[in-house]
């Protein structure tokens, strides 16, 4: 009587040879490729904390000297010794806000007009155009900004908030072109067509089965456009909100030319200030002790601290409104899927 084979015993088998056949279809070249392409993945982890340790390492005479009173110190004095951050950050945040305030309803009207209402001949030359914006070199909207911006916001706009408006502190004082206005403008310039060309890929992304569906409902076109475009694109426009902001922060030689580099702290939007990134681009070749170089440094460390900072919160943000508006989650625990209180 023959012994019947046991069928654990042969599934194992069967398991062994598939997986020693995985084995073989795997090259001595994929291998290679692949442990390249991990090394340089965490190269750059690698380098993003060798930076911030180098550069943290460099401004630490400034924290060691100053401590914390180096972000609440308005003075910024080289004969003195006397270095505070303060009058930088709300240099950076004004003209920063400011540029976000003009730029973001324009970039997303150009990019709705774009992807939704032109028409095809028009829209490509003109989307090229505006793509072409974000390729000018910064010293150039420097340039321009000094030499026509300027004048143009002394005589007309400047003048006119000054007459009609002075009531209200950021429109009193002295005018003379440069300033934090004319800063906030040429940022808000210079990261428009960032946030529409981000706007626009993110629009694409909204199935046209969606448009249908709100005009099938009885909608107007701007209620198709706000209802199925807009909200469902929530999460994306802040994201490109979120990247002109970075390049607003970081922005140097055309905020340099155009916001008057005076280290002071002053309501007027008429008023010259200076920025973290325009102080660096100024003094940085010129530090005449080591205390000075220190706290460039400090402030070039404070900088990418709120660029990293900003970018978390830009995450967390996108999260919870995917959340919001996507409520559908997977329960790890009982391995189901929920859909708000409903268990599917």
């Amino acid at each position: 009587m023959t012994k019947k084979p046991n069928p654990v015993f042969i599934f194992s088998f069967l398991s062994f040879l598939k997986r020693k056949q995985e084995k073989r279809d795997i090259h001595i070249q994929d291998r290679l490729f692949y442990f390249f392409l991990k090394g340089l993945s965490w190269s750059l982890i690698f380098l993003f904390f060798y930076m911030l340790f180098v550069i943290f390492q460099m401004s630490w005479p400034a924290f060691s000297h100053f401590g914390m009173k180096f972000f609440v110190n308005i003075e910024w004095n080289s004969w003195t010794k006397n270095f505070g951050a303060l009058s930088l950050i709300y240099g950076t945040a004004v003209t920063s806000f400011l540029a976000l305030l003009l730029a973001v309803p324009v970039s997303v009207g150009v990019a709705l007009f774009l992807n939704e209402l032109s028409p095809g001949w028009l829209a490509r030359p003109l989307g090229f155009v505006v793509e072409m914006l974000a390729a000018v070199p910064s010293i150039v909207y420097g340039l321009w900004g000094l030499f026509v911006l300027a004048p143009v916001l002394r005589d007309y706009v400047q003048s006119f908030l000054s007459k009609y408006l002075s009531f209200l502190p950021i429109f009193q004082g002295n005018y003379y072109g440069v300033g934090m206005m004319c800063g906030g403008v040429i940022l808000a310039i210079m990261i428009i067509p960032t946030i529409s060309s981000i706007c626009r890929e993110v629009f694409r992304t909204i199935p046209e089965a969606n448009r249908e569906a709100v005009l099938g409902l009885g909608t107007t076109r701007w209620e198709m456009l706000k209802i199925a475009v807009l909200k469902g694109s929530s999460t994306g426009i802040i994201g490109a909100v979120i990247m002109g902001l970075g390049r607003a922060l970081g922005e140097t030689m055309a905020v340099t030319m155009v916001i008057g580099n005076a280290t002071s702290i002053k309501a007027s939007l008429f008023e010259p200030a200076q920025t973290m990134a325009s102080i660096l681009a100024n003094q940085y070749a010129e530090a005449d002790n080591e205390l000075h170089l220190a706290s460039l440094t400090a402030v070039g460390f404070s900088l990418f601290c709120l660029s990293l900072i900003i970018n978390i919160l830009a995450l967390l943000l996108v999260w919870r409104m995917e959340k919001k508006f996507y409520p559908r989650r997977k329960n790890r625990k009982n391995n189901v899927f929920s859909i708000g209180k409903v268990k599917v």
